[in-house]
């Protein structure tokens, strides 16, 4: 009995990178990223909690150059998995799945989760009346 070589499964190495590929890679970062963002979130309810002096802490590290990046980076994950959860349902209800839509609605995904970032950040931090 002869043996065959077994196909080897495609990857990385003979696809070419795409958009699509991107934002799978992304929204799984982005689900991760969104822990570490609800515990920021359960600090500050915590030291708010906890009275004036642990809340205004908190209040100076999420002020400083370094956590309103961290808090900027943690509203552009969240609006990015949001996007690409409903890009899901979208593939999921078996529409957009040919290869130029694939491509739009990740572009899509990515163009509205910046915008929407930079929308709530005008609005609410930056140019606060």
């Amino acid at each position: 009995m002869t043996t065959r070589p077994r196909p080897l499964s495609p990857h990385l190495q003979i696809y070419r990178f795409t958009i699509t590929m991107a934002m799978s890679i992304v929204q799984r970062g982005t689900g991760l990223a969104l822990y570490a963002g609800t515990i920021l979130l359960v600090a500050w309810f915590a030291a708010a909690a906890m009275g004036e002096g642990p809340l205004s802490l908190v209040n100076f590290v999420y002020g400083s150059w370094f956590g309103q990046l961290v808090l900027f980076l943690a509203t552009w994950a969240l609006f990015q998995h949001l996007f690409g959860g409903i890009r899901h349902f979208i593939w999921d209800s078996i529409h957009g799945l040919e290869p130029g839509q694939r491509e739009a609605i990740a572009w899509a995904n990515l163009i509205l989760s910046v915008i929407l970032t930079l929308i709530v950040w005008a609005v609410f931090v930056w140019f606060r009346g």
